[in-house]
């Protein structure tokens, strides 16, 4: 019997290969979650009253939870196969706000085997876009996936 929610093996990803993922509304009480959590007091993200005379006097949250998401979004593309997070590059191009609904559009950039056989490393250019398809983060990670063959099957 298969089982489901098991992620991208190394194989499974080639250069130029797009995929997106699902929407995800962000919502009050995730900006005060997150704030809670990280300690991230900025008045911008922590202060309601701050956003009075503002240049957005919408809700906006911080470029870090917006990463997090999109992270949040993408785990079922790594699940039992994502062995590593080794780093990114990330450019915030937009607010996002208490309100947007985002996705993660993802393309392959690079591929390729390491000196261990049973990994390898992929890199994705992923755009998180909003619900009007406006691009509000863009992130390049580079990440170690198990590889096929060489690891625990598919249908385990």
């Amino acid at each position: 019997m298969k089982t489901i929610g098991i992620g991208f093996y190394y194989e499974d990803l080639a250069l130029g290969e797009r995929f997106r993922t699902i929407g995800r509304t962000l919502t009050e009480a995730d900006l005060g979650s997150f704030i809670n959590l990280t300690w991230l007091t900025e008045e911008v993200f922590a202060n309601t009253h701050a956003r009075q005379g503002a240049a957005l006097p919408l809700r906006v949250v911080p470029g870090a939870l917006v990463l997090s998401f999109a992270e949040g979004l993408l785990t079922p593309a790594m699940q039992h196969t994502g062995l590593a997070f080794l780093n990114a590059e990330v450019d915030v191009r937009a607010p996002t706000c208490v309100g947007d609904t985002i996705h993660v559009e993802c393309e392959v950039i690079e591929a390729r085997t390491t000196s261990k056989p049973d990994r390898g490393l992929v890199r994705t250019c992923n755009r998180v876009v909003n619900q009007r398809g406006q691009d509000v983060l863009h992130y390049k990670p580079l990440r170690m996936l198990r590889r096929r063959g060489q690891s625990q099957s598919r249908e385990a």
